[in-house]
């Protein structure tokens, strides 16, 4: 769409930014710029000798645009918290330039994806969306918009959260099956494993661990593992064969703990957060854990309600939910926060 007038152009570039310059100093429009610069009373359109309306510009556009709404909702509140904002051809919908910035003087801030709370998160997906913008040293803003148009924020970036270095001992300890559950009896050899990195919780002169920890700490070689009717040692292959009848997801968790761990951090369980793990880079019983983190296969889709619901839930408690991609070589980490741009 050009805007021919010299004078005209001149004054819609330079108040917002809005399209390109062309030969001549007209400018380009494109739709989406239109629509918002005619619902600011802006700009009125005409083709041939008729004047079009708002509607008529409405309709045109979700005929060139998949998901027009989405995008408009996104453009136009973007706009309206003082962002210039392109559209984008490549792999995202926007790149927005800072406050105060213009395509002439900043380079992009944001690379924005307008979502649509009904599309599916699929973390495979967000891991190549995140780091594809975090190659070009952007950030990514992911704007999801709801069934009744209001507009949610969140950032994504990734890298593994990191810990202080982990400290080991000597010697193994003994533990007993109970259930779901391994108790170690022996008051100082409980002691020891909970002082060399938190393991397990201390219930009197106990030592409660759980599956997880358990299977840990025995790839390690840190614990013996004993039938309490028997007696009779337990093997590493068969504690997590029993442990997947009872948690079906173990190896999944297994394998995103054991990592978290390689990297000198406490874990803990995070079920009363509603997610697989909390996190801590220290003690445990003087700080607070900095993140929650929800372990899932390299394949993993859901709604985006679920996510938000993660994601406030993490919010709520002051912590970041981060989501463990738990492939078959490798695993990685994805960020997720609830921003106001």
């Amino acid at each position: 769409m050009l805007v021919n007038d010299q004078s005209e152009a001149s004054q819609i570039y330079n108040k917002g930014y809005y399209g390109y310059p062309v030969s001549g100093g007209g400018i380009e429009l494109d739709l989406l710029e239109a629509i918002y610069l005619m619902e600011s009373d802006r700009l009125t359109v005409q083709r041939a000798s008729d004047t079009l309306s708002l509607v008529d510009l409405l309709k045109q556009a979700s005929t060139h645009y998949e998901g027009f709404e989405i995008l408009y909702i996104v453009y136009r509140d973007l706009r309206q918290r003082g962002y210039i904002v392109k559209s984008d051809a490549g792999d995202f919908d926007f790149r927005v330039f800072p406050r105060g910035g213009t395509p002439n003087t900043a380079q992009t801030k944001y690379w924005v994806l307008a979502i649509s709370e009904r599309a599916a998160f699929r973390i495979k997906e967000m891991f190549e969306e995140t780091e594809r913008s975090e190659r070009t040293r952007k950030e990514l803003l992911l704007a999801v918009v709801d069934e009744e148009g209001d507009l949610t924020y969140y950032k994504a970036s990734t890298g593994a959260p990191q810990g202080l270095s982990p400290t080991t001992s000597a010697g193994q300890a003994e533990g007993f099956l109970l259930e779901d559950r391994v108790l170690v009896m022996d008051e100082e050899q409980g002691a020891r494993l909970f002082a060399e990195g938190y393991f397990g919780k201390k219930i009197g002169k106990t030592l409660q661990l759980s599956l997880i920890e358990t299977a840990h700490l025995m790839e390690m070689g840190r614990i013996a593992i004993h039938y309490p009717e028997s007696g009779k040692r337990m093997t590493l292959s068969a504690f997590r064969k029993r442990s997947a009848e009872i948690q079906p997801d173990f190896d999944l968790r297994l394998r995103a703990y054991d990592d978290l761990r390689k990297r000198g951090l406490v874990v803990k369980t995070g079920f009363k957060y509603g997610s697989h793990f909390r996190v801590y880079d220290g003690d445990p019983t003087s700080s607070h854990s900095k993140y929650l983190v929800h372990a899932v296969p390299g394949d993993y889709e859901t709604i985006w309600p679920e996510i938000s619901r993660a994601v406030r839930l993490a919010h709520g408690v002051k912590k970041d939910i981060i989501f463990c991609k738990v492939a078959k070589k490798q695993v990685d980490y994805i960020r997720l926060r609830r921003v106001r741009p």
